[in-house]
């Protein structure tokens, strides 16, 4: 007995008095129920179903109802009532049947459990005779009772029964003969007590039927009297599953005698022996033929007897019951007890332990009610349990902590009902002080709290420690699952959620948004020292909430309480938690973990309150915009198979999974499957919302009505399924409708939070605890499906689309991906279920499954993953919720996929057969939690089996059926007239690919878009198009050969990032083929962007070509000699360079200038670099130049290799060595055609650089080349001469021998001498003279350039007498300078003076020369075309010099030496070269500048390239040089931009304030530059839309000040206005409207840098506008329109009034059609540019614009950048401008165009805000004496425009401040009128209807 804790709770049964034994007939006291239960079939049984069948009770019957309400009691009893009726009309129903096998189910032998009581020793007893009555069974009763095949037997006399055959009638009678005597045994249990008779009658009760069956005995208690102290009753059944039963084959029916105690009795009860010594092992019970005998009375209480009754049932007569409805065949069927519910039978250490803790539980209870005494007695006694409070005491924090221990140790051990309930209200009142406490603590904490105040919060938190763990205990007393209402208390449970909220709201909450810096820094420094304490806070209420998501299974909590609950756990959910440890006081995982017991308290909420399910849901999307939105800091939330996701994710998809739960209890279940087996007319759902008829009750049945079965599960079914695609179709379209008007940098963060969404809800993808992520992104395919695939649907939005459509296109292809490669290893597996799987996913993939595979219920993947599920939930709410939706959506899938059944196959009745049992299961599954898991089997499911399992039902759901279409729309959206739209599809189509490279070979429509995406117009889509080439080319390889060409025509793109992208894909191409004609291809097509007018992109050229031409050889080069394979490699790329170099012009230019760069001393590699260039050189020789071209015919030519072989030597001579110079002598000796031509030239170029560095060792060796090159000089031409000259000079000086140069440079002069005496008409008609003058020119001015005879002066004095000078070179210049007169044929001419400009390069003095100087001017002066260029280009060489000079000796720190002295210049000669310089552009500047802007050709290249170079020495003020730079920067020559925008910029960072003034002077010249010589009067560029000014703009941007931009921005507009059409021509007013056409389109096209700049050119635009807009208005409706005040009439025939005809003035109407045209364009700019930048009334800049620049966004507006509208482009804007400018043509486009003007300020919403502005801004600026009758004035004048009123002047008649002097000097600097701000504020009240 003590084993069973019954001792422990009834103290009476530990006394040591026994009771006495009356030998003499008197009897012992009656014992208490409670001593007599273990001995009773209650203490071990299960109770049937508590619901119907209440517990017998001792003593008076309890007032309290098992039932409550009437409704429930009158709903049981209509079950049992049905069954009744169904018996009487029609026994053979299903349903009826279905409950009777159930019954004997539950009577099955094994089964039914066999007690053994020992009996104590015999002792002489009254016999009293029972009272026996005859009851009167119901139909239901007595048809169980007559189908009952249990015998009941004493015990060991099973061995004794007869068996009887079941075929036997007579046999038959005898059992049923029997059964009644039985019932009339077991009808009644009479007590016979001697003097009080207390009469204990068990009716036999019907038994109602489940799924899951139950034992359960319902009793009814009559008593004549109350019962005394020690009677109890038994408030709560005692349940026991059926497994841990073990009923005998038989059992008595016995009568309990009990003798009633008396008083004296009342203190001392004896103790009884455990129930097996209740009977002696011999005692014997007789067959049922034998007379009912009396069992032997107990040992301790010889008045106890049991009679046992005579009848009994023969075991052998035992039917065997069926198994459940839908039990598979061959599976042993599993326990029915329900998860979590135990038996009572406990193991002797079991009970050991119980009893332990409940023994520990009762020690401190009376531990704690002696110290309360003990307090209460003697308040000055410290005690350590207990702590004051505000209103008593409470037990301390350490005496929580305690009693929570043990009440979880009694909880666990079952003993939780056994404590008396008294110490559990006194332990929860204790408590109740402490909570209240920590509800009104003062602990509040923010940002302006000091030092003292922290501290007194600080220690405010030991009040909530206390209270907080309170309340855990309370919360554990309530958790224990006793049925006591007194526990209950709505008010302890307000007191601990208001205490749980105070600590969060005001403590936790506000230190978890506390940050390092800022505001919250100081706090957050006093708070960190106190981390660990606020921790443990922190933890306690984590557990607080634990708590409380426990109990909200257990009760049912208040409305209020439930409220609150869902607000705190809410706000937890979505409080700012910090991006790092350092700026976090509690941690970021700790408070991470908290959120997460939140996030579970909000799902239990869901779940089991549905009425606040959609505030729920609201109270989530609209806490969406506090959520951080950068990937790192928003993913917190940890998955189990690894990765996070952002904590609301998993709330939603949790809640989403909730949401298919039937949301009923135990009970609403119990009584939803008996109206289901009682054929009640119909079914509640589970919202109560829809009925249900149930007709299927069996699987047989199930087979035979397959489509009812179907239907049945549908309807059951559905409202789970529509309830969960409700909520989250409502999620999908909140989070989307806001995408939808929101963008990634605006401030709503919806567009980023959904992409964070998809991103998590894919990540959960392939996870089977995450079923409802599957769900979610299916709506938001459909929902981004039609996006995509809408008419009207704006681009933004369709970019979205796209964007998402791609992201789960490819989730898609790579669950394709996963499921391949998990499914692989699984086909080699022992198990045949990982086969099955691997093989159902193998052909899943290819399409080629049949519905039944992948429903099956036996081994089908839905089957799998829900055993998988089941198995690993273990109460896991999250995984109970995926266990719900996923069979809900089994069930749908079965639902549909039944209807795609083909009749027609040969198996088709097997399969409608396991359709319509899988339907049932299904369905009752559905009903009942668990119920397919506890009674079918299914072998151990391993995580890789469930994953592909979960894998293959994700194939077959309708998101990875729609993948197809969905990529058809990506595809499709490739060539969308949208070019955002294309850009984004590419990245779609891209996303895919990567994660599927057979797309390609499957799709090829992807091709032929990309193809054409490549060539696009938009630059954007040409980048993105050239990515996706190359993700293309790295997945599928062979894909490069069809792309190669298009990626070669992108590296010259117009687009900087088109190119380098396309430069980089070209350098992977290169390094991965081995085609050399390819490779060529690509090394001259990067070589040309070497010379690219973007800086990055040259970079990038050039960093290539060193990566693909040096870098291979950097490993190989480092040792001194080769091996063979390097010599090999070696060999092949300088046959690839020599063919690169053939291949076209300005190759070797370039390759120059890479190699001089790679080998410069900055250069980072110029050493390994050097190494490279030296071995190909020595290769050059030894592969190209030793060998004959007969050995390898794909080897170059000598001619080419030299070629390659000179750009080597100018880079850098040394690479040559003095042998191989040595070997290029014999080209020079055997000059013959053109090859040998070039080849010498090569040669001479190579020894011009390398001989220099020649020592005097090898002079046979110059001598030899000196006297091979003087017979060329009269031979060769001007190409080759230059060179042989300067390297005959070379040689010279080496050799130090100058006499040969002498004497050919003498014999020249004096044939030029004696030419000069031939007349010049003569000299051009004789050709042979005239030839031979020019080749003498020609020398001499070659030998003038690179040789210095001053040293051989006196052999020139002998030839030349008459010459006394110093200079050779300029006697050279005096003898050719006759030549340039023009009465010489120009071909003469421009020998002269091409040979006086080469001389003057070495001798710059001879510029100077008079007849030079005065040649010069007379050329310039007559505008000779050629001639200006070849004095341009002798000026270009000297400049470039003089820079070279002036940089070198800047870097050797001689800067400015030259000042004031003698400078070395060139190769000789010199001085005074800055003056020179100075005097030259002085002189010339004028004429470059006439020459640049007269065309955009070569001579004009050249002129800029002058102009460029005076500006950079700063030789002229910068605003001569700058203002033909800025009209040049809107050339269509690339070069000529390039060169002029490179020297304005550093010029206007330098002279900003000088050229500010000047740039509104230049626009006109720009339009003039324009117009006459680019033929394009447009202000901007096509594709894309570009303004002219698009580079000046870049340089103010980047330089200039806002107020300088400001101030242009508002000057252009004012040039618009500047003009009256009454004085000036026709001809001068569509002039001006042209130009005006040219400032218009310029401003609507420039990229504005600030907000403020481009709300102050939309200011300015309005202002012009309204100023001139009102009386061009006014004129029209008056001169053109006729509208008057007194409309003329006059009488027609007919005696009518008819109004007279107004005649319109041609002129007239052409002056205003010209001024209306000009002000509509305007207008439209205006409009364009908010659109394009998305300006709107709404929006806050613009209010902070006009009410204040003072205030704290005005600041922003100066520095924040405009952001554009993707949508927007000036397409619209582009045709309407240029229709309104086609308004001159006719005189009905004219009227048109006024009407539509007038139209325009009168109708416009828009303008009549502007205007309205503009006169608030008169008002304040306008003074007494103004004339406000006066038209408004021009913009210049700073006075404003007024509102049009009645006679206002005509534009012909306005007043117009005069531009002459007398209008008085205009007034410097920007007018302090306010003006301006007023007019750009009208744009703040502006609502553009876009």
């Amino acid at each position: 007995m003590a084993t069973n804790g019954y001792s422990i709770q009834n103290a009476g049964l530990h006394s040591s008095n026994t009771a006495r034994v009356n030998t003499g007939g008197s009897r012992t006291r009656i014992p208490t129920v409670d001593e007599a239960l273990p001995y009773s079939p209650f203490s071990s049984i299960v109770l049937f179903n508590s619901d119907i069948i209440p517990i017998p009770t001792t003593g008076l019957r309890s007032s309290a109802s098992l039932f409550a309400n009437p409704a429930e009691r009158d709903e049981a009893r209509s079950g049992l009532e049905s069954l009744n009726r169904d018996i009487t009309d029609n026994p053979t129903t299903q349903r009826l049947q279905a409950v009777l096998q159930d019954l004997k189910n539950l009577l099955q032998p094994e089964k039914v459990s066999q007690f053994k009581f020992k009996t104590g020793p015999k002792a002489a007893t009254v016999e009293v005779k029972p009272y026996k009555s005859k009851i009167s069974l119901s139909p239901l009763a007595q048809m169980v009772y007559d189908s009952s095949k249990v015998d009941f037997t004493k015990h060991r006399q099973s061995e004794n029964l007869q068996a009887r055959s079941p075929k036997s009638k007579n046999k038959e009678v005898k059992r049923r003969s029997q059964n009644e005597q039985a019932c009339d045994a077991n009808s009644s249990i009479t007590v016979v007590q001697p003097r009080h008779l207390i009469k204990v009658k068990i009716p036999v009760s019907p038994l109602s039927t489940t799924s899951q069956p139950r034992a359960a005995i319902s009793s009814t208690t009559e008593a004549s009297e109350k019962t005394d102290e020690y009677s109890t009753v038994l408030k709560s059944p005692i349940h026991t599953p059926i497994k841990n039963c073990n009923l005998s084959a038989s059992s008595h029916i016995f009568t309990i005698v009990i003798p009633a105690r008396s008083a004296s009795q009342a203190t001392s009860a004896p103790i009884l022996p455990p129930p097996h010594q209740l009977y002696n092992n011999d005692t014997s019970i007789h067959p049922s033929s034998q007379p009912r005998a009396s069992l032997p009375p107990s040992r301790s209480n010889p008045n106890l007897q049991v009679r046992a009754s005579s009848q009994t049932y023969n075991a052998e007569e035992l039917e065997v019951a069926s198994p459940p409805p839908g039990t598979p065949e061959g599976i042993p069927q599993k326990c029915l007890t329900p998860e979590g519910e135990s038996g009572m039978i406990q193991t002797r250490d079991e009970r050991k332990e119980a009893d332990n803790a409940f023994m520990e539980l009762r020690s401190y209870f009376i531990e704690i009610s002696e110290n309360e005494d003990q307090l209460l007695t003697d308040s000055e006694v410290s005690n350590s349990l207990f702590i004051s409070t505000s209103d008593g005491i409470s037990l301390s924090s350490t005496a929580q902590f305690k009693a929570q221990q043990l009440l979880a140790k009694v909880i666990k051990k079952q003993r939780f009902s056994q404590i008396p309930l008294d110490d559990l209200i006194r332990l929860q009142k204790l408590g109740d002080g402490a909570i209240r406490d920590a509800g009104t603590a003062d602990i509040k904490v923010d940002d302006a709290m000091g030092e003292s105040e922290i501290e007194h919060a600080l220690q405010q938190l030991s009040i909530v420690d206390v209270g907080i763990k309170s309340a855990r205990t309370s919360l554990r007393v309530m958790a224990g699952g006793r049925e006591d209402r007194q526990i209950y208390s709505e008010d302890v449970m307000q007191s601990v959620v208001n205490a749980f909220k105070n600590v969060t709201e005001n403590c936790i909450v506000p230190i978890v948004e506390m940050r390092s810096s800022g505001a919250s820094a100081a706090v957050f420094k006093l708070l960190v020292p106190h981390r660990k304490h606020i921790i443990s806070i922190l933890d306690v209420c984590k557990k607080l909430l634990s708590q409380i998501a426990e109990l909200l299974k257990i009760i049912d909590l208040s409305e209020q309480v439930i409220t609150t609950l869902e607000f705190l756990a809410s706000r937890l959910i979505f409080v700012e938690n910090a991006h790092t440890e350092k700026d976090s006081v509690l941690g970021i995982a700790k408070f991470d973990a908290f959120r997460v017991v939140a996030m579970d308290v909000l799902a239990k909420v869901f779940s089991g309150h549905p009425l606040q399910r959609p505030g729920i849901f609201d109270e989530i999307l609209t806490s969406l915009e506090k959520l951080p939105v950068t990937k790192q800091s928003a993913r917190h939330f940890k998955l189990a198979e690894g990765g996070t996701i952002q904590l609301v994710s998993a709330l939603i998809m949790r809640l989403i999974q909730t949401s298919a739960s039937n949301g009923f209890d135990s009970k609403q279940m119990q009584r939803l499957l008996d109206a289901d087996a009682m054929d009640i007319d119909g079914r509640t759902a589970a919202d109560g919302s829809s009925k249900v008829r149930i007709t299927i009750k069996s699987e047989e049945r199930a087979q035979q009505q397959v489509v009812t079965a179907i239907q049945e599960l549908k309807d059951t079914a559905s409202t789970l399924v529509d309830g969960t695609k409700s909520n989250a179709s409502y999620v999908v379209n909140f989070i989307v409708s806001r995408a939808m008007n929101s963008t990634k940098t605006g401030d709503a963060p919806y567009r980023n939070l959904l992409d964070l969404f998809v991103d998590d809800f894919i990540t959960c993808l392939k996870s089977p605890e995450w079923p409802a992520a599957e769900l979610l992104l299916r709506l938001l395919m459909y929902k981004m499906v039609q996006l995509a695939e809408g008419d009207k649907i704006p681009a933004p939005a369709k970019n979205m689309a796209l964007d998402l459509l791609g992201s789960m296109g490819a989730a898609v292809s790579d669950l394709r991906s996963h499921t391949r490669k998990t499914a692989a290893p699984l086909q080699n597996d022992d198990v045949d279920l990982s086969k099955w799987l691997a093989k159902l996913a193998e052909s899943s993939l290819e399409n080629a499954t049949s519905p039944i595979d992948i429903m099956h219920f036996d081994h089908g993947p839905f089957r799998t993953t829900l055993a998988y599920l089941q198995s690993a939930c273990a109460g896991d709410p999250q995984l109970q919720s995926a266990v719900s939706y996923f069979t809900a959506e089994w069930c749908s899938k079965v639902v549909s996929s039944f209807d795609t059944l083909n009749k027609e196959e040969y198996n088709y009745a097997t399969t409608e057969k396991h359709y319509g049992v899988l339907a049932y299961r299904l369905r009752v599954g559905i009903i009942e939690d668990g119920w397919i898991g506890r009674y079918y089997d299914f072998a151990g499911v391993t995580p890789a089996q469930a994953r592909l399992a979960y894998s293959v039902t994700l194939l077959h759901s309708q998101f990875c059926e729609s993948f197809s279409r969905v990529f058809n729309i990506l595809v499709s959206a490739m060539a969308s007239e949208q070019a955002t739209v294309r850009s984004k599809s590419i990245k779609s189509v891209n996303q895919v690919l990567e994660t599927d490279p057979t797309i390609l070979q499957r799709q090829p429509a992807v091709k032929h878009f990309l193809l054409k995406c490549v060539s696009d117009n938009s630059v954007q889509v040409r980048d993105n198009a050239l990515g996706f080439i190359g993700n293309c080319i790295r997945l599928e390889p062979a894909f490069e050969q069809e792309m190669i060409p298009s990626i070669l025509a992108r590296i010259s793109d117009t687009g900087p990032g088109v190119r380098k992208r396309a430069i980089k894909l070209a350098n992977s191409i290169y390094l991965r083929s081995q085609d050399r004609h390819l490779r060529s291809r690509i090394a001259e097509t990067l070589l040309h962007r070497v010379a690219d007018q973007e800086e990055s992109v040259r970079e990038l050229a050039r960093q290539t070509i060193e990566e693909i031409w040096m870098s291979p050889f950097y490993k190989s080069t480092s040792s001194e000699n080769l091996d063979t394979k390097s010599k090999l490699a070696m060999a092949d790329h300088v046959s690839l360079m020599v063919r690169t170099v053939q291949r076209g012009n300005g190759v070797s230019s370039v390759l120059d200038k890479v190699l001089q760069n790679i080998l410069a001393p900055t250069s980072k590699l110029a050493a390994v670099n050097f190494k490279v260039c030296k071995a190909l050189v020595a290769s050059m020789f030894e592969t190209i130049i030793d060998n004959s071209a007969a050995e390898d015919q794909d080897a170059p030519s000598a001619r080419e290799a030299l070629e390659v072989l000179t750009i080597f030597a100018k880079s850098d001579p040394s690479l040559f060595t003095p042998d191989q110079v040595q070997l290029l002598q014999p080209y020079i000796s055997n000059v013959g055609g053109n090859d040998d031509l070039a080849v010498l030239r090569s040669v001479v170029i190579i020894y011009r650089h390398v001989l220099p560095n020649l020592s005097n060792v090898y002079n046979d060796f110059l001598t030899k080349v000196r006297n091979q090159l003087l017979p060329l000089v009269a031979r060769m031409q001007k190409v080759i001469l230059d060179d042989i000259t300067a390297c005959l000079w070379i040689i010279s000086s080496v050799l130090e021998d100058f006499t040969n140069i002498r004497k050919l440079v003498l014999s020249i002069l004096q044939g030029i001498r004696q030419l000069q005496s031939v007349h010049p008409a003569a000299l051009d008609a004789d050709l042979q003279k005239s030839v031979k003058v020019r080749k003498l020119l020609l020398i001499t001015g070659l030998f003038g350039k690179h040789c210095n005879l001053d040293s051989q002066a006196d052999h020139f004095k002998s030839a030349f007498p008459a010459w006394n000078g110093e200079s050779v070179a300029k006697l050279m210049s005096n003898m050719a300078a006759p030549y340039t007169s023009p009465s010489y044929a120009i071909e003469t001419r421009s020998a002269a003076f091409e040979a006086i400009g080469n001389i003057c390069q070495s001798w710059p003095r001879n510029f100077n020369n008079a007849n030079v100087h005065t040649a010069f001017r007379d050329v310039f002066n007559n505008r000779i075309t050629p001639l200006e260029y070849i004095i341009m280009r002798a000026f270009k060489d000297f400049l470039l010099a003089e820079e070279k000079r002036f940089e070198e000796a800047g870097q050797n720190g001689a800067v400015g030496a030259s000042v004031g002295g003698t400078a070395v210049l060139g190769v000789m000669g010199g001085g005074l070269g800055d003056g020179i310089a100075i005097g030259l552009a002085q002189v010339f500047l004028g004429d470059f500048t006439r020459i640049a802007l007269a065309s955009q050709d070569e001579h004009a290249l050249l002129a800029t390239e002058l102009i460029a170079s005076v500006a950079r020495q700063g030789s002229v003020h910068p605003k001569d040089c700058v203002m033909p730079l800025i009209i040049l920067e809107t050339s269509q020559n690339p070069k000529i931009v390039d060169l002029a925008l490179r020297t304005h910029r550093p010029l206007h960072s330098r002279h900003e304030t000088l050229l500010e003034r000047e740039y509104m002077r230049v626009m006109q010249q720009i339009y003039d530059y324009q117009r006459n010589v680019v033929q394009d009067m447009h202000g901007a560029t096509l594709t894309p839309f570009t303004s002219k000014l698009c580079h000046f703009m870049d340089v103010l941007s980047e330089n200039s000040k806002p107020s300088t931009r400001i101030k242009f921005f508002e000057n252009l507009c004012s040039r618009i206005d500047d003009f009256d059409p009454s004085r000036i021509t026709l001809q001068e007013l569509c002039e001006h409207l042209e130009y005006s056409q040219f400032i218009i389109e310029n401003m609507a096209f420039f990229e504005y840098k600030t907000v403020d700049e481009l709300l102050s050119s939309i200011a300015a635009m309005e202002k012009v506008v309204a100023g001139a807009g009102t009386g061009v208005a006014h004129a029209i409706e008056l001169d053109i329109l006729g509208i008057t005040l007194d409309q003329r009439t006059k009488v027609d025939d007919n005696g009518q009034s008819q109004p007279v005809q107004h005649e319109i003035n041609a002129d007239r109407l052409l002056q205003l059609t010209a001024s209306s045209m000009m002000l509509s364009s305007l207008w439209q700019a205006r409009t364009y540019l908010r659109k394009q930048y998305g300006l709107k009334a709404h929006r806050p800049d613009l209010k902070v614009k006009v009410e204040s620049k003072a205030k704290a966004g005005a600041k922003d507006l100066k520095t924040r950048a405009p952001t554009k509208v993707p949508t927007v482009t000036g397409e619209k804007f582009w045709e309407e401008v240029t229709k309104t400018m086609t308004s001159l043509d006719n005189h009905d486009s004219q009227l048109a165009q006024c009407r539509a003007f007038v139209d325009l300020l009168s109708v416009d919403q828009d303008f009549k805000i502007a205007a309205e502005g503009d006169d608030e801004a008169d008002a304040r600026l306008t003074t007494p004496s103004e004339d406000e009758n006066d038209a408004p004035e021009p913009p210049s004048g700073g006075a404003r425009g007024h509102k049009r009123k009645h006679g206002a002047a005509t534009p012909g008649g306005r007043k117009k401040r005069a531009r002459s002097s007398s209008a008085g000097p205009k007034p410097r600097g920007r007018p302090k009128s306010s003006g301006k701000q007023a007019a750009r504020g009208s744009m703040d009240r502006d609502s553009d209807d876009e």
